[in-house]
């Protein structure tokens, strides 16, 4: 346990910036009313909470503003105390007290003019300690606890003040000048013990609080993690994945994948920064081929219709490649994949645990190596509930996976019978390209339950001029605007995932039949037969 701090020096070591916020920090989230309330606890002498400090001699590269307050420069042959843990009570002490920084343009220090209620009888319970707006503030009421540390500031003040007010105010002068803050500090350069501290400060918290400490290292002078993060972004965007670079969980979570066979937050944070430099082009190989696999193989055109974002993580193992030339499955490894991939898609294998990911991450690298592999050799079953159960929910996996079935069929219009233009339907990816089979006016009027008329069974993919045209009458009243003869109507049927018929108007019959047809369409895609 390091000496304690008087409020003095903190406001010191703040203003000779030795005293810092990391990068990997949250931000000040505080109101006025939190700044108050920890004013009265010091000012009583309840505990408040320890700070600790990381001390080290290498300072970041990049680093957070103390609430609304830009830190000046530190000297470079001192070490600096970064703050990992207290950051919310350094800043309000910091802002309450301090009168020499103002606050950077456009930010707010408001929540930190906190008054000292002159009116108020001291209680151990309530607070005199109050956030009073700049038009409401009563000089003979309200004493601004910024004058405490500005001497002349202090000394004025009293001289025009009765002997009560002085006697109440030289007081609470007293009790804070001589609180102690109570300090820990942790002394290293070792960037990994850093992360492993701050991931157990804040396990109650996000799970992945490392993942975005090790996202703001700076691995080297020549090297930000990351600006090749939102490098990899802007090169995705073209392609419907821009949000997958802006992703620094997903992504260093491939980094581990990929260098370490485990994307464990444990093997995370273990990561060599030297080994990330020297091995990044492998990395951006390995996520570039993956994208490029989902959408040339699974017709993955956005990540709005990608069930698992988390599929990138070991497909970009399989192709992160040190060589020039990108890696190119064969046959059977393409195979392999894709069903792998759907397998994974309709067992929701990812919102389950870690092991699994991770189990799949050995066996892709087996099968990439060209030896006998186990993956996607999991339990499966799809049943016809899977289609009538679960209702078109654009947000959901489920209906994503059922988009990603009917856009893999090649689909066409009803009535005109040209393809939908898939890539710009599934970047967008909004209910105005899903129309139902049977409309929902239509079987509204025979009482049919909104969970069965909305449900997956009943919807594909269709132009909204098509569906306009067939309007909300029954499947039988619009066939009869469908100009195709009967073959090219069976191939529309067919690309659409829907029986032959389903002009019969009777729609229990309609859901079974094409229940049939989707469960026999998932088998297909998983390697089932």
């Amino acid at each position: 346990m390091a000496e304690p701090l008087f409020i003095n020096e903190l406001i010191h070591k703040v203003k000779d910036g030795s005293i810092r916020i990391p990068s990997f920090q949250r931000g000040f989230i505080w109101d006025a009313d939190r700044v108050a309330h920890l004013m009265d606890s010091m000012y009583k002498g309840f505990p408040f909470g320890s700070v600790l400090f990381w001390r080290t001699k290498q300072p970041l590269k990049t680093e957070r503003i103390l609430g609304p307050f830009v830190l000046p420069e530190q000297d470079p042959d001192y070490p600096v105390d970064y703050v990992l843990d207290g950051q919310q009570r350094v800043t309000s002490i910091f802002g309450v007290f301090q009168t020499a920084l103002k606050p950077k343009v456009g930010e707010d220090a408001s929540m930190f003019k906190i008054y000292f209620d002159l009116s108020q009888n001291n209680s151990i319970q309530d607070s005199s300690f109050i956030f009073v707006p700049d038009n409401e503030v009563d000089p003979e009421k309200h004493f601004p606890l910024n004058l405490l540390f500005n001497p002349p500031s202090y000394r004025r003040y009293l001289t025009n003040m009765s002997e009560e007010i002085a006697e109440k105010i030289d007081v609470l002068f007293q009790q804070f000048n001589t609180a102690r803050i109570p300090v820990q500090t942790f002394s290293t350069d070792d960037r990994t013990a850093v992360a492993i501290v701050f991931e157990r400060i804040n396990r109650l918290g996000v799970e992945l609080d490392t993942l975005q400490l090790l996202s703001a290292w700076t691995w080297s002078e020549d090297f930000d993690l990351q600006e090749e993060f939102q490098e990899l972004a802007e090169d995705l965007a073209p392609y419907g994945f821009k949000n997958v670079g802006e992703d620094s969980d997903l992504l260093l979570r491939c980094c581990a994948a990929i260098l370490k066979g485990n994307a464990s937050p444990n093997i995370i944070i273990s990561l060599n920064g030297e080994e990330v430099r020297q091995r990044f082009k492998e990395i951006r190989k390995g996520i570039n081929g993956a994208v490029d696999f989902l959408r040339a193989s699974l017709k993955v055109y956005s990540t709005q219709v990608l069930p698992f974002p988390t599929l990138l993580i070991p497909l970009s193992v399989f192709f992160a490649t040190s060589n020039d030339q990108d890696t190119h499955p064969t046959h059977e490894q393409h195979e392999k994949l894709v069903h792998w991939a759907w397998r994974v898609f309709f067992t929701r294998r990812y919102s389950r645990r870690l092991e699994q990911l991770n189990a799949d991450i050995v066996q892709i690298n087996v099968l990439k190596n060209g030896l006998p592999s186990k993956l996607g050799e999991f339990s499966v079953d799809i049943s016809p509930s899977f289609f009538t159960e679960n209702t078109f929910t654009l947000s959901t996996v489920n209906t994503k996976t059922f988009i990603l079935m009917l856009a893999n069929e090649g689909p066409v219009n009803f009535i005109s019978g040209s393809p939908i233009q898939l890539e710009s339907v599934l970047r967008d990816c909004n209910k105005k390209e899903f129309h139902h089979i049977y409309p929902k006016a239509f079987l509204s009027q025979q009482k049919i339950p909104n969970t069965r008329i909305n449900s997956l069974a009943n919807f594909t993919i269709l132009s909204r001029a098509d569906n306009n045209m067939l309007g909300g009458t029954s499947p039988s009243d619009y066939r009869k605007r469908i100009t195709q003869n009967e073959e090219a109507l069976r191939i529309i049927m067919k690309k659409s995932l829907c029986p032959e018929n389903i002009f019969h108007d009777d729609f229990h019959r309609f859901l079974e039949e094409r229940t049939a047809v989707l469960v026999a369409c998932a088998n297909r895609l998983m390697g089932i037969h």
